[in-house]
């Protein structure tokens, strides 16, 4: 596949303190679509000094439109979604010139970073960052935005670092609106056609202890000292707080 028929798409808002490096490893392709949702935070001007930048502003409502707006302005044939703390590991950009480009999208595995260090597992799932932009697009999957791909997904033997360095009150404040859209979701959907993990959701409580479990014995975070206990947290949390939700929508009905 040849470089220049790929362009990274990176969506930004506030992402000061992650764009430098991620943008730092994308300085291979021609040319790299900023979508900023008005950032006040220096984000605008550090994607400006990279010279293959675009840089596009768009006012947020959703993540799916934003996403899909972002896909519209790219120009060439194929995109490279990255959020803003998605930093390429090494050798990711010589296995995208190797692809043969036969598949309609190519899935990455991630490695999560804590503080700048490796965890040695995560719960952060394989995502479809490469796709042909002409048979590609997002759709709303309850907090979050879901990539339909009508063809091929084949799997990228190169990972990509997942390295978010924003302060954790920004995280706590995100997780309350993804809870929020989790709990719709669920409460919507047929409980029968629930993966496990969802009917653990559902329940308003089993979620919390069962992501404790699997998360420091079974991910093996335990043995990662204080950023494995750190991430631990981060992911009961999370739960907590979407049981909250749930528990606090169903007392409203």
């Amino acid at each position: 596949m040849n470089l220049a028929d790929i362009t990274p798409l990176v969506l930004t808002w506030n992402e000061a303190p992650n764009l430098q490096r991620t943008l730092s490893r994308l300085q291979w392709a021609a040319e790299v679509v900023v979508l900023d949702s008005g950032s006040t935070d220096g984000t605008r001007e550090i994607a400006l000094r990279f010279p293959n930048v675009r840089l596009e502003t768009r006012s947020f409502d959703d993540h799916t439109r934003q996403w899909n707006h972002g896909v519209d302005a790219v120009r060439t044939p194929w995109v490279l979604s990255l959020d803003a703390d998605y930093v390429l590991g090494a050798g990711f950009e010589q296995e995208l010139a190797e692809l043969d480009g036969r598949a309609a999208g190519y899935q990455a595995g991630f490695r999560y970073l804590i503080a700048g260090q490796p965890l040695r597992a995560s719960l952060y799932p394989p995502r479809t960052v490469l796709f042909q932009k002409n048979c590609c697009r997002y759709g709303q999957d309850g907090h979050t935005q879901l990539l339909s791909v009508q063809g091929l997904v084949k799997a990228l033997h190169s990972t990509i670092d997942h390295d978010d360095r924003k302060p954790l009150s920004r995280w706590i404040a995100s997780q309350d609106k993804y809870a929020l859209l989790e709990a719709e979701k669920l409460l919507a959907a047929d409980p029968a056609s629930l993966r496990v993990q969802d009917r653990l959701r559902h329940t308003g409580w089993a979620a919390v202890p069962a992501t404790l479990f699997y998360t420091l014995v079974v991910k093996g975070t335990l043995l990662d000292g204080w950023r494995g206990w750190f991430y631990t947290q981060q992911r009961v949390l999370a739960e907590i707080m979407l049981a909250l939700r749930l528990l606090e929508k169903r007392m409203d009905s």
